[in-house]
């Protein structure tokens, strides 16, 4: 796997891995972007919460749960001082569907969180992470 990161201009950068797909990354006005981008760090964050939501949702399907809304939230909390690392991540899954078991859907994130998802296992050694759910109607 590999990754391209390219100047376009100013602090807006693009880039592109296998896939072939494009990411814009920029920065704030304040710091000398032009506010044009997503910022690496939120990268990370969608990353994990796709990389779960991934493995989350393909789980529950084959456990046949009938998933009709699901949505991977993330936040995290970052340190004060540089390098402003992650302290804290939480990702919250809401799910909506007819008859989901919260027991499939525990046992889905709990496989994702310590078997399939890469990017978790990668951030975990970093970072403590929290995972939540909540079934609405």
């Amino acid at each position: 796997m590999e990754a391209t990161i390219l100047l376009d201009h100013g602090m807006t950068f693009v880039g592109t891995a296998d896939s072939g797909f494009a990411i814009t990354m920029g920065t704030e006005r304040e710091v000398g972007g032009d506010d044009d981008g997503a910022r690496p760090l939120e990268l990370m964050l969608m990353s994990l919460g796709g990389c779960t939501a991934m493995d989350v949702i393909s789980i529950l399907r084959k456990k046949r749960q009938e998933v009709s809304r699901f949505e991977v939230q993330v936040k995290a909390e970052r340190a004060d001082q540089h390098p402003k690392v992650f302290t804290k991540i939480v990702v919250h899954y809401v799910l909506a569907g007819v008859n989901i078991s919260a027991e499939a859907v525990e046992r889905a994130i709990e496989l994702s969180a310590t078997r399939y998802c890469p990017a978790n296992a990668m951030l975990t050694v970093a970072v403590p992470i929290e995972h939540t759910y909540e079934i609405v109607g």
